[in-house]
């Protein structure tokens, strides 16, 4: 039962909107379908790091120095609103396609984007250390269910952003999100700033 609980746990809490939720939608929205799966790919990529230092305690140690957990939300919130900026400046109504639009920006690029948003929010490695705590709690024999649990939160996040641009990106979707465009792109600038400056007033 405690097993079923954490998985229903890791579920609200990737669904639940955040930064990464706001910069995937973003870059599928100016970039189309690719990028915005090569964004999701990058947040269940840094869920790994999160994983590894949960597991080894490194999370615990930079949760108690707090010159060292400073300069992570500092960073993270930096870069939040660095791309929440860039995003409202250069937010454009007039886009022929959502697939067509910025193709001068790699799949790497998006990648990146996604990852460093996600490895550098110190709320995901609060979260990933308590739930891991419990985790290791219920199964004090070996680490093979943590590692589970984690591969099931790598491959949670993947899916569900994946799921986010794949929508956002549909044929059903896309004429009203075209006519949205430059309000959408500023909307999830301004998110992003929103996040990145309670990150850093936090």
């Amino acid at each position: 039962m405690e097993f079923l609980s954490l998985a229903a746990l890791g579920i609200l809490i990737v669904i639940s909107p955040g930064a990464d939720f706001v910069l995937v939608l973003k870059n599928s929205l100016n970039q189309g379908r690719q990028a915005g799966i090569w964004t999701a790919a990058g947040v269940s990529a840094a869920i790994c790091v999160h994983i590894g230092y949960s597991m080894l305690g490194i999370s615990y140690l930079i949760s108690q120095n707090e010159v060292l957990f400073n300069l992570v939300r500092y960073c993270g919130a930096a870069y939040l609103i660095y791309i929440g900026v860039k995003s409202i400046i250069t937010a454009k109504a007039d886009v022929g396609s959502l697939t067509e639009s910025h193709k001068n920006q790699s799949n790497r690029q998006h990648f990146i984007q996604g990852f460093l948003c996600n490895v550098l929010n110190p709320k995901t490695m609060l979260f990933f250390l308590s739930i891991f705590s419990q985790v290791i709690a219920l199964d004090t024999g070996s680490s093979h269910t943590a590692l589970m649990y984690g591969i099931y939160m790598i491959a949670l996040h993947g899916l569900w952003f994946s799921i986010v641009a794949v929508v956002f990106t549909s044929p059903v979707f896309q004429k009203q999100l075209l006519k949205m465009k430059k309000k959408l792109n500023q909307a999830c600038g301004v998110g992003l700033v929103s996040f990145g400056v309670m990150l850093a007033a936090k």
